[in-house]
């Protein structure tokens, strides 16, 4: 492949960090001018928090009555006793916004005369001009190992306050760019999970159920999202329909997260397509290599639940990660 058939190399200005060490120092300055007067006692904060493992739970939920409020206290709790610094980022406390505006770049955009948010937004990120509550939320994710999501699955997806958070700070060149994506990307030495409740009972999410299989549900946000700026996957925790649970079972759903929670950076991550499996030119259309295609050739199944090949889907890709087959495609990649 030639420089001129990579588009890793021909959008490197684009997409990279131009001169690092100007861009450092203009970063710090401008951070430096928009700290508040405690900024020593968070530095102080800051160091102490370095030797200490950090989770962020990104939670959207309107009641502080409601069962994801109780699950995310379990985390909270648990957690702390394992020792973890644990920030909370509740959406709706905090009425985040969620839309995504020029009102998120402070100063003047680059084109003014056709915004593109991707765009404008990574230079303002380059420069140090992201609106504040973006910048709070990039340093949260920025500290922790561990990020987990809180919340009621609303249409198949995340509610719109935190769809808003993940397109608003997950921002271009922080959180990826095309030449860190997927298991090269920004994020691959962190993990992330979902952790959700649905209204649906658990067959209706099955591959014969009325709302089909569950693992096709998750993959634009496991893969599409969180993969894709790098994160290893963790097993999502669902709790099935707990609205139409009795008390009791409610809370051995309570128990079972708190179990798992003990164990939990111990488990494998999901399994996903390496990037090193296809062709990442324009000139090869980003697709499965020759290779790669023949060997999946003799496969009962698909790579993952996205990339099927025409194949069954690997049984319950999206929700559990099973050991990985020695003499597969994917035995090589980082899950």
């Amino acid at each position: 492949m030639t420089p001129q058939d990579n588009p890793l190399k021909v959008t490197q200005t684009f997409f990279s960090r131009p001169n690092e060490t100007n861009l450092i120092t203009r970063r710090k300055e401008v951070y430096k001018s928009r700290q508040e007067p405690g900024l020593r006692c968070r530095r102080i904060q800051q160091t102490l928090s370095m030797a200490q493992k950090t989770a962020l739970i990104v939670y959207a939920h309107q009641s502080v009555g409601s069962f994801n409020a109780a699950v995310r206290d379990v985390a909270v709790e648990e957690l702390a006793s394992q020792g973890y610094r644990v920030l909370v980022s509740d959406l709706y406390a905090m009425n985040f916004r969620a839309n995504a505006t020029q009102d998120d770049i402070i100063g003047d955009l680059k084109k003014p005369e056709l915004f593109q948010y991707g765009e404008e937004t990574m230079h303002a990120w380059m420069e140090g001009r992201l609106s504040d509550d973006i910048v709070a939320e990039q340093r949260k994710v920025e500290e922790a190992e561990l990020v987990i999501f809180q919340f009621p699955l609303y249409w198949f997806s995340v509610p719109a306050i935190m769809k808003g958070w993940m397109d608003r700070v997950l921002s271009q060149g922080f959180a990826f760019t095309l030449e860190k994506m997927y298991n090269n990307g920004v994020f691959k030495d962190k993990k992330a999970m979902l952790s959700f409740t649905t209204g649906a009972t658990q067959t209706m999410f099955r591959p014969d159920g009325i709302n089909g299989d569950i693992n096709i549900t998750l993959w634009p946000l496991q893969n599409g999202t969180l993969h894709f700026c790098g994160f290893q996957i963790l097993a999502p925790q669902i709790f099935w329909s707990p609205a139409h649970c009795p008390t009791a079972v409610r809370g051995g759903m309570l128990e079972g997260w708190r179990i798992r929670l003990k164990g939990l950076l111990a488990e494998k991550p999901l399994t996903f397509a390496p990037c090193e499996l296809f062709d990442l030119s324009f000139q090869g259309g980003f697709m499965l290599r020759p290779s790669a295609r023949e060997e999946q050739e003799s496969q009962p199944h698909g790579i993952t639940t996205g990339h099927h090949l025409g194949k069954p889907l690997p049984p319950d890709n999206q929700i559990k990660a099973p050991p990985p087959d020695p003499g597969s495609a994917t035995a090589g990649c980082r899950k």
